[in-house]
């Protein structure tokens, strides 16, 4: 796996990383929940896709400004119906699918928006978080940074989970990558992995 770099910028987070090495050259992007805009940055510059990002967070958006992201501000659970026209080639959710409310609506409309869907989450199935309960305490780590009250997920899941909904909803597995703590890993992934990320199809 890549440490993929921008030129603007440090180094990509591993998941980013991860889902650039996913996207051929020239695609068109649309990132939902994109943060500052890095992915879309480093996208455009080592692989000249084109594509928008979707960011709700006032100050989100302004660095996605900064870095010359074309980025809409919307909150994504509205729908996306202003993108259906846009053929883009990939729709990414990186880390924010958990927080969603309505998961399944989300889900569904990142398959009707472009050809192929990836998302990263944290795997709620590591072993760190069940033996955080087994002690009786919620989990907290690097990707669930959170106190349990004050958390904006809302939905956290499994790596056997997540592959669940995703065969409910009739949407084909293309790729999956297992991060620990940005490592890639193959063994034991549904106790080991701290992150999960997909590709999948309809």
């Amino acid at each position: 796996m890549s440490q993929a770099q921008t030129t603007s910028g440090p180094a990509l987070r591993p998941d980013l990383a991860a889902i650039a090495d996913w996207i051929r050259p020239g695609s068109h992007v649309l990132d939902l929940g994109c943060g500052d805009g890095a992915l879309l940055a480093h996208l455009g510059e080592a692989k000249q896709c084109r594509g928008y990002g979707v960011e709700i967070d006032d100050a989100e958006v302004l660095a996605c400004a900064r870095r010359g992201v074309d980025v809409v501000q919307q909150n994504i659970e509205e729908g996306l119906e202003m993108f259906r026209g846009g053929r883009f080639d990939v729709v990414v959710l990186s880390m924010a699918i958990q927080a969603t409310h309505r998961t399944e609506k989300v889900l569904r409309e990142m398959s009707e928006v472009a050809a192929e869907g990836i998302v990263s989450f944290p795997n709620f199935g590591h072993w760190f978080h069940i033996w955080s309960i087994l002690l009786g305490r919620m989990p907290v780590t690097r990707q669930m940074p959170y106190q349990w009250y004050d958390t904006p997920n809302l939905h956290l899941t499994t790596i056997r989970d997540f592959e669940d909904l995703l065969e409910k909803l009739q949407l084909k597995i293309v790729g999956r990558v297992f991060l620990d703590e940005g490592r890639q890993i193959r063994a034991m992934a549904g106790k080991r992995a701290t992150q999960a990320l997909y590709r999948f199809r309809r």
